[in-house]
C-alpha cells in the first residue's frame, strides 16, 4: 500500500516528520511526500521517502491572482501526476491550512488522515491528536508533548518509540565538508563547534555578543573553532560576531546548501543554536545540541528530538510569552542567560560528554530523554522540576495522552506536586468546571427529550461559560481550545456532545485526583 504524506510547512517542521516515514516504511508501505517546492532540497534529507512531489506554491498563488482558471488547471495537473505516478491508497495531511485540506480532498476523496475536508467542504480532523496539533502550533506553551510525537499521533501512528534519524550523509560529501573546514580552520584548531546565530524572529535570538564570548571560551579553553552557520539573510549577524569576538571563527553563513549544511554539521562536536531548523537538522543527524529558547519559543514542544541535548530558557515568570504581544521588559529574556552560564555548560559537555547536573544561573536547563511511553521528554538540570509550571506540564502529559487517544483517563506515574497556592487555584477551576459540566449534561438530556428554543439557549449559555472559564485560566487554556475545537466539529450532534461532555468530565476527574493525591501522599505513584 502506498501512503502519501502532505506537509506544506517550513524546513524544521518538515524534518520533524521523519519518524512518520520511518514507521510507515517499517510496516512495509510505500511512501510519498508533497512538500513546498522551495523546501524540496530539505525533503531530500528525509529517510524512507520513496517519492517527493514538490508543490509550486508561490506559482499557484500568483496564478490565482492573475488567472484562476489556469491555476485550477495547474493544480489538477499536479494531482493527476501524483495519482498516475504514485497511486496513493491513503493520504496523511499534517498541515491544517485550507490549501492543504483542499489538496488532500483532491488526492483522497474518501477523506485523509489528519486534516481533511468533509463532503460539505468543512474542515474535518481525523482524531483529537490532529485537533491538538493545530491548537499547539498556534498557541506555543500549551503542549507538554514534543511536536515530533504530536505529528506521529496525528498521522495515526506513534505506537512505538520514534526513529528520528535522517539520511546518512554520503561519504563523498562528508569528505568535501572536512576539506572545506580544514582549509578554513585557524592554526591550532583541534575541532569545531557550530554556532547558529539567527532565528525566525529577532526576539528569539540569544545576543550576538553572548555568542562571541562563548566562542572565545571554547577557542581559548578547548582549541575548538566556532563555525558560523545560517542563511544568507544572517550575514550581518556573522559580521557583528566577527567584530565582537577576539577569537577566530570559520564563517559559512549563507555559504552552504542544505545538503552541505548537513555535511558540515556531521563534523561539529556540538551545535549551539537558537530554536531553528538547523537545530532539528542537527538532532536528526545525531549531532549534539545546546539550544536557547527565547520569547515565544519553549523546549517542551519544539526542543531538539535527541536524547542528551540541552535546552536553555530564561528563568523568568513571563516566559514563554504569548504570540502577538509587545514585550514590556525590552526583551529582557534574551539577556537572562549569561555567557558564563553557557560557557560552564558547554565546556563541561566537551570534557565529559554530558551537560552538568547543576548550575545554570538565570536559566531553566532541560536535558532531553526518551520517556517510558516512547515519547521524548525533558528533565531539569537546574532545580526547576518542582516548579508549578513543570508540575502542570507533567500532569498534562499524564492525562492528555489517554484523552487524545480516546481512551479512559487512568494515569499512572509519579504525581506532580504543586505549591499550596497553585493547588488552590487548580482545584477551584476544577470544582467550577465539574459543576458546569454536570449542569450542561443535564441540560443536554432535557434538550434531547424535549427540544425547544429556550432550552437550547440555556444549553448554549452554559457551553459558553465552560469555554470562557477554561480560556480565562492560563493553565486550562489548552483544554479550552480543545473544547471549542471538538465540540464545534462538523457533524457533532447532541448525542456526540453528550459523549464529549462525559469525556471531559473523566479528564477533569482524573486531573482532580492527581492534584489532591499529590498534596496528601506525594511520591508513591498512581494506581
Amino acid at each position: 500500500m502506498n501512503t502519501l504524506v502532505i506537509n506544506l510547512t517550513r524546513f524544521g517542521d518538515l524534518l520533524q516528520c521523519q519518524p512518520v516515514f520511518s514507521e510507515l516504511a517499517a510496516s512495509g508501505e510505500g511512501t510519498g511526500l508533497v512538500c513546498l517546492e522551495n523546501f524540496a532540497s530539505a525533503a531530500g534529507l528525509l529517510r524512507d521517502v520513496g517519492q517527493i512531489f514538490p508543490l509550486p506554491g508561490g506559482a499557484l498563488l500568483h496564478a490565482v491572482e492573475t488567472d484562476w482558471k489556469k491555476a485550477l488547471t495547474r493544480l489538477a495537473t499536479f494531482v493527476a501526476a501524483i495519482k498516475r505516478e504514485f497511486s496513493p491508497a491513503r493520504v496523511i495531511n499534517l498541515t491544517p491550512s485550507i490549501a492543504a485540506r483542499v489538496l488532500s480532498r483532491h488526492l483522497s476523496p474518501g477523506g485523509a488522515v489528519g486534516f481533511a475536508l468533509d463532503t460539505e467542504g468543512f474542515g474535518r480532523d481525523s482524531s483529537p491528536w490532529a485537533a491538538f496539533l493545530e491548537i499547539s502550533a498556534a498557541n506555543r506553551g500549551l503542549s507538554p508533548f514534543n511536536i515530533v510525537d504530536v505529528f506521529r499521533r496525528a498521522a495515526g501512528l506513534g505506537h512505538a518509540p520514534a526513529a528520528f534519524d535522517l539520511q546518512e550523509i554520503p561519504q563523498g560529501r562528508r569528505e568535501q565538508a572536512k576539506v572545506r573546514l580544514s582549509q578554513a580552520a585557524p592554526e591550532g584548531t583541534h575541532g569545531f563547534v557550530g554556532f547558529q546565530l539567527g532565528a525566525s524572529e529577532d526576539g528569539r535570538r540569544w545576543p550576538v555578543d553572548s555568542f562571541a564570548r562563548l566562542g572565545e571560551a571554547v577557542w581559548e579553553r578547548a582549541g575548538l573553532a566556532p563555525v558560523l552557520l545560517g542563511a544568507g539573510s544572517e550575514r550581518e549577524l556573522a559580521r557583528r560576531y566577527a567584530a565582537a569576538s577576539r577569537a577566530p571563527a570559520v564563517n559559512l553563513t549563507g555559504e552552504t546548501t542544505v545538503e552541505e549544511l548537513a555535511a558540515v554539521l556531521g563534523h561539529m562536536r556540538v551545535l549551539v543554536t537558537n530554536d531553528t531548523g538547523t537545530m532539528h537538522l542537527a538532532a536528526g543527524l545525531g549531532t549534539p545540541v545546546m539550544a536557547f529558547f527565547m520569547a515565544t519559543a519553549q523546549p517542551f514542544d519544539t526542543g531538539p528530538y535527541l536524547a542528551g541535548s540541552l535546552s536553555l530558557e530564561p528563568d523568568m515568570p513571563c516566559h514563554p510569552c504569548p504570540f502577538g504581544t509587545a514585550c514590556p521588559r525590552d526583551r529582557a529574556c534574551r539577556r537572562a542567560i549569561s555567557p558564563e552560564t553557557a560557557q560552564a555548560a558547554l565546556l563541561s559537555y566537551l570534557e565529559t560528554g554530558r551537560f552538568p547536573a547543576s548550575g545554570y544561573a538565570g536559566s531553566r536547563a532541560w536535558e532531553s530523554f526518551a520517556d517510558t511511553d516512547g515519547f521524548m521528554s525533558l528533565r531539569s538540570l537546574s532545580g526547576h522540576e518542582g516548579q508549578d509550571r513543570t508540575a502542570w506540564l507533567r500532569l498534562l502529559r499524564l492525562v492528555f495522552r489517554q484523552f487524545l487517544d480516546d481512551e479512559p483517563v487512568r494515569p499512572q506515574g509519579p504525581r506532580p506536586v504543586f505549591s499550596p497556592e497553585a493547588e488552590r487555584e487548580i482545584v477551584a477551576v476544577l470544582d467550577e468546571s465539574m459543576a458546569l459540566l454536570r449542569l450542561l449534561r443535564g441540560q443536554a438530556e432535557l434538550l434531547a427529550h424535549a427540544p425547544n428554543p429556550h432550552r437550547k439557549d440555556k444549553f448554549l449559555g452554559v457551553w459558553r461559560r465552560v469555554h470562557a472559564l477554561w480560556n480565562g485560566a492560563p493553565r486550562f487554556r489548552a483544554l479550552g481550545y480543545l473544547w471549542l475545537h471538538l465540540s464545534q466539529a462538523p457533524g457533532v450532534d447532541l448525542a456526540a456532545l453528550q459523549a464529549l461532555i462525559d469525556r471531559f468530565t473523566g479528564l477533569l476527574e482524573a486531573t482532580g485526583r492527581l492534584v489532591q493525591q499529590a498534596a496528601h501522599a506525594p511520591g508513591t505513584g498512581i494506581e
